[in-house]
């Protein structure tokens, strides 16, 4: 897993577990935070938040997120980071 990846385990995880699935086993949904920043593809597996697109690493824990939508927007997984 990337680093900051995270498991849902306090609010969001009934949430989470409620989200239909964009493809096998994995959703996209669109990540809002209370500092005003929104990650529009962001990808959940297995109640794990494991990538944001075009990162690196997750910048944000469970706790900075106010909002969780799924978009199913789809993208390349070869592509970097």
């Amino acid at each position: 897993m990337r680093p900051g990846a995270f498991f849902f385990s306090g609010k969001w995880a009934d949430a989470v577990r409620a989200l239909g699935e964009t493809g096998m086993g994995y959703t996209i949904v669109s990540i809002a935070l209370a500092d005003g920043r929104r990650f529009n593809q962001v990808l959940i597996e297995s109640g794990y938040l494991k990538r944001v697109r075009g990162l690196f690493d997750v910048p944000f824990a469970e706790d900075d997120i106010t909002e969780i939508k799924q978009t199913d927007v789809k993208w390349n997984w070869g592509e970097n980071p």
